[in-house]
């Protein structure tokens, strides 16, 4: 199964290496990665994407959360939460039925037209992982020449968000009475 694993980590040099070491001395596949600082410039949060049953990726979680530099991992498949990815895609598209056909398959995505030539289009599309390999799937046809795909993003729901705060607001006046 796959799973989006969400590390924030001291904003430092080598903790990406000594990141992705753990997972490749394991044994452990890296599907998707993104890095990035966070509103704290000391703090960057890694989004991840591997695959593995919930026994091995709690493993992998705890492993994740003994190094010195990490500060928090959270395997974001547990809760309500949005992903995103983004792709430039290549296609060839001469003028004519081809290249209306990637531009009417690039509007039921919502994707956007970003460059046009005599012989080809660059398509940007921006959604979950499915959606971005589906539109994919369908240019390969038409005769895609390159693609480039951001990792995945991840972030809690807002909902989700209020409702471990509601939690936590619980026992804390629990253990106030």
């Amino acid at each position: 199964m796959r799973h989006t694993l969400s590390i924030l980590v001291e904003n430092r040099f080598g903790e990406l290496s000594r990141i992705v070491g753990l997972f490749s001395a394991r044994g452990y596949n890296i599907e998707s990665l993104t890095v990035a600082e966070t509103l704290d410039p000391k703090i960057s949060r890694m989004t991840l994407v591997t695959a593995g049953n919930d026994q091995t990726i709690e493993q992998i979680t705890r492993q994740l959360e003994k190094q010195i530099r990490v500060i928090e991992a959270v395997d974001m498949t547990g809760f309500l939460h949005i992903e995103r990815e983004m792709a430039l895609i290549n296609v060839s598209a001469e003028a004519g039925p081809a290249r209306q056909e990637v531009v009417s398959l690039a509007g039921i995505f919502r994707a956007k037209v970003v460059d046009v030539s005599s012989d080809g289009i660059i398509v940007e599309a921006t959604g979950d992982w499915a959606k971005v390999s589906a539109l994919i799937e369908l240019l390969k046809p038409l005769g895609i020449r390159e693609i480039v795909r951001t990792g995945t993003v991840a972030i809690t729901r807002l909902s989700e968000r209020n409702a471990a705060q509601d939690v936590v607001q619980e026992i804390d006046e629990e253990m106030t009475v």
